[in-house]
């Protein structure tokens, strides 16, 4: 009779194998996620190097820049009267989007009917690869808390100022960047120069889920998200942004959690489209003095970069 042996891994030899390929795999998912995020970022920076085009060639057909939202007031820095179309929506033929463009009807407001189509589309170009928004698309609504409309998501928003953009969207309390409810700037208002001026930043949905490319809708409200202790901002925060005061520190990606703040999900900061064209990671830790610096665009400070 013979005698069988079977051949096959001890207990203790498994447990080393598993334990070997949980190592490995420990190591190699921080490596992945870093390229995943160096790829994102470099996207990121392309999505606003061809807003930059896009601005550039506006202000060469025009000889100004767009607004940052179109909407008539009442009073220099009253309540938005529409039709609120934004910065984004004036740049869509030069961003290959003609047939988008041509479907909006820019006499309307764009919570009416006939903008439906156009105000839900949802671009690449207007989105961060590094960011997940719930959806590419939510709902608006007025202080009572009913809905408006629905409207495409998008991560980049335009500098108008140093100062709330609810409170000075025509004027930005006398510290203006380029984007401005009814702005028309051009060059030759950027006395700062362009390399030291912010035209377009980023914002991630998880500070800022009301964000979009469409424009700022008449009545919105835009509720805070992380710190509910902060007031209720306007309809043009939806596509602007403002810096704060050198005082008040809220340079990228700070924690103070207000909703109209650029952040990202980047690691080392936010991406910023300059007025020369140029895109720079702007980092968490700038000084507060050289990001308001950036703000205007004819403040008359003394900026180098890098710091």
């Amino acid at each position: 009779m013979r005698n069988s042996r079977r051949v096959g891994f001890t207990l203790i030899e498994l447990l080393v194998v598993i334990a070997i390929i949980a190592i490995l795999i420990g190591l190699l998912v921080p490596a992945v996620q870093k390229v995943r995020e160096a790829a994102n970022r470099t996207q990121c920076t392309n999505n606003l190097k061809q807003i930059g085009v896009a601005f550039h060639a506006y202000h060469g057909d025009r000889l100004y820049f767009p607004p940052g939202f179109s909407s008539a007031s009442a009073t220099l820095d009253g309540p938005s009267m529409g039709p609120g179309w934004g910065w984004a929506a004036h740049l869509l033929p030069y961003l290959e989007q003609g047939p988008l463009y041509k479907q909006i009807n820019f006499g309307l407001d764009i919570a009416h009917p006939a903008n439906a189509a156009a105000r839900t589309t949802s671009m690449s170009v207007f989105l961060c690869p590094s960011d997940s928004p719930a959806g590419l698309t939510f709902w608006t609504k007025n202080a009572a808390g009913a809905p408006i409309c629905e409207i495409a998501f998008g991560n980049y928003v335009g500098m108008a100022g140093v100062y709330e953009v609810t409170a000075f969207p025509d004027t930005g309390n006398g510290a203006q960047g380029v984007l401005l409810r009814n702005s028309r700037v051009r060059f030759a208002d950027m006395t700062d120069g362009s390399s030291q001026t912010f035209f377009v930043g980023e914002r991630g949905s998880r500070q800022s889920p009301m964000t979009t490319w469409v424009g700022a809708v008449t009545g919105a409200c835009v509720p805070p998200v992380l710190n509910p202790s902060y007031s209720i901002e306007g309809e043009g925060v939806l596509v602007l942004t403002n810096s704060g005061t050198i005082a008040e520190g809220r340079v990228a990606n700070n924690p103070q959690e207000h909703v109209e703040d650029t952040n990202s999900a980047h690691t080392t900061g936010v991406n910023w489209l300059f007025g020369d064209g140029s895109v720079r990671g702007v980092h968490n830790s700038i000084s507060p003095t050289v990001w308001v610096a950036f703000t205007t665009r004819a403040g008359n400070e003394a900026v180098v970069w890098p710091e």
